[in-house]
């Protein structure tokens, strides 16, 4: 493998792509984070029911990728002058801004850029940007993934800045419990992310896990949904933005136990695991909401 091309990352032309979803993927992406569970109680139907259907923002994270792309769905994103190993990458953070709300179907154009490559020494982090806009040439939403790649650090890169967000010194406002299934990973593959590690248990193993784990943007899914209808009374509008650092993982039908504080401009939040002596799934996270 060649080093990374620091210049050639960061002056690399921006890709583009044109992504399409229907009714039946935000239906799918609903009921893979655990919409209608309490079907005899409470089915959930404006996430469950193609009538009047809202869609979760985060449903970005997915769009374009589902049943209606058939086989052609994205491998992983494109890295110019970043020639790793792909095993070696780990989905370290995430972060999400909608400028409206999404559409229960539609399309769109994605372009993707690396805005930053930072040298952390045993590891580069690497951050890629991309920006959807729909048919009328009007921002939808944007997103930036930070990858951290084991033992590509050393290419004489900037460390990047060292954030810290760290919640509130007190009790939070909000203590949410959202359970998962044993067959929630399988579910949440079908959009799109095959990856073995979330299905097969001998793939699982050699990679250090005792049993398949959830896919990190599950989570990242799992919290948006729980803040949408534990402190956002349903309306998904109000959520605009969600950040997070990815800090451990969940085994399918384990519980996500989310604490929210209110504060100024949106909300911060932490997300552990209870069967596991709280250990922490998502860390430095913030949302942003609407009022």
């Amino acid at each position: 493998m060649m080093p990374i091309d620091l210049d050639k990352a960061l002056s690399a032309d921006s890709t583009t792509r044109e992504v399409s979803w229907t009714r039946r993927d935000v239906l799918l992406y609903h009921l893979s984070l655990g919409a209608g569970r309490d079907a005899a109680t409470d089915p959930e139907l404006g996430y469950t029911y193609e009538r009047d259907l809202r869609v979760l923002p985060t449903f970005a994270m997915v769009a374009g990728q589902g049943p209606s792309a058939g086989d052609g769905a994205s491998s992983g994103p494109e890295l110019p002058g970043i020639d790793i190993d792909l095993r070696k990458i780990l989905h370290a953070g995430q972060a999400l801004q909608v400028h409206r709300p999404l559409p229960p179907e539609g399309t769109a154009t994605v372009t993707s850029r690396v805005t930053d490559v930072r040298d952390k020494g045993k590891a580069a982090v690497i951050v890629l940007e991309q920006a959807a806009t729909g048919d009328d040439g009007k921002p939808l939403w944007t997103t930036s993934m930070r990858i951290w790649a084991r033992g590509e650090g050393g290419f004489g890169g900037p460390p990047g800045p060292d954030t810290e967000t760290s919640v509130p010194d007190r009790a939070p406002d909000y203590v949410l419990d959202a359970p998962t299934t044993v067959e929630q990973a399988l579910l949440y593959r079908v959009n799109g992310d095959l990856n073995p590690l979330h299905a097969d248990p001998e793939f699982a193993r050699t990679a250090g896990f005792d049993r398949p784990i959830l896919h990190g943007l599950a989570s990242y899914g799992i919290l948006a949904k729980t803040l949408v209808d534990g402190v956002l009374d349903g309306d998904v509008t109000r959520l605009t933005g969600l950040s997070v650092r990815f800090a451990g993982s969940v085994f399918p039908g384990q519980t996500i136990r989310t604490g929210v504080w209110r504060q100024d401009g949106g909300l911060a939040l932490s997300a552990t695991c209870p069967e596991r002596d709280d250990a922490p799934v998502l860390s430095h996270a913030t949302a942003e909401v609407r009022s």
